[in-house]
């Protein structure tokens, strides 16, 4: 075949394969508190995104309540839902997964939680950071995998259910509350469902090539090793070598 029309071939194989893994998908949080939108890391958080959407699709999140509010640090949910008394009940999760620490806990991430005593813990929680946290939780325990960013006006919702009362249950710490007073917090008064930030459902909005086109992610760079796959550019490299051979084999040949 001639040189220049196999170097066309490669080019077009490179190119099929760069958009083919360029995915991106914008979900909106839908709460009792208004709605986000999240643009997610489908590229370079493959595992952490695919685990994220399968329990969106399973509708998983749906009623569940953010259990967790540490203020100037993180709001936390997606493992716990009321079901008419204290405590709160927890969620059956999936298998863990394989932690992805490719970017910082910045101000307006999403990120998987996970026990403390296993950096491939993650299952269904994950937590906003509405400060800038990357000090703490690009090292801590392997990084933190953030797999996604707010866009808009999605942290005027985040600062409003960070602005609420607290309130402690058992082993829960923090739990953010509506109308319901430290006394009632103190008595253990029987809450109703509107006494908590409700995550109604996550849907997803824009599954479309590259929706994170024009985001600019922190990088972690306090971890020294970054998982494996979680690039495409090392795939789109190799494919470039094998359409070169039968040149490169032409040139050495000659």
């Amino acid at each position: 075949m001639n040189p220049t029309k196999i170097l066309i071939t490669c080019v077009l194989a490179i190119a099929f394969v760069m958009t083919s893994k360029a995915n991106a998908t914008i979900v909106e949080f839908q709460t009792s508190h208004g709605n986000m939108q999240v643009n997610l890391f489908d590229t370079t958080t493959p595992k952490t995104v695919e685990n994220f959407l399968n329990y969106v699709n399973d509708l998983h999140y749906s009623n569940s309540v953010v259990h967790r509010v540490v203020p100037d640090f993180v709001i936390q949910g997606g493992g716990f839902t009321f079901t008419g008394d204290w405590p709160l009940t927890d969620i059956p999760a999936n298998a863990a997964i394989q932690n992805e620490p490719i970017y910082s806990n910045v101000k307006g991430t999403i990120a998987m939680a996970k026990l403390g005593s296993s950096k491939d813990s993650a299952t269904d929680q994950w937590f906003f950071n509405v400060a800038n946290n990357s000090s703490n939780l690009d090292l801590q325990n392997g990084g933190f995998t953030v797999f996604g960013q707010i866009i808009g006006d999605g942290m005027t919702v985040l600062d409003a259910i960070a602005e609420l009362g607290l309130c402690n249950n058992g082993n829960l710490q923090g739990i953010p509350m509506v109308n319901y007073s430290s006394e009632d917090c103190t008595n253990k008064t029987v809450p109703g469902i509107e006494n908590f930030v409700v995550i109604e459902q996550i849907v997803i909005v824009d599954s479309s090539t590259a929706t994170d086109a024009n985001l600019s992610p922190a990088k972690n760079t306090l971890i020294n090793k970054e998982p494996e796959n979680n690039d495409s550019s090392g795939g789109a490299i190799a494919w470039l070598m094998l359409c070169l051979l039968p040149i490169i084999g032409r040139k050495l040949l000659k």
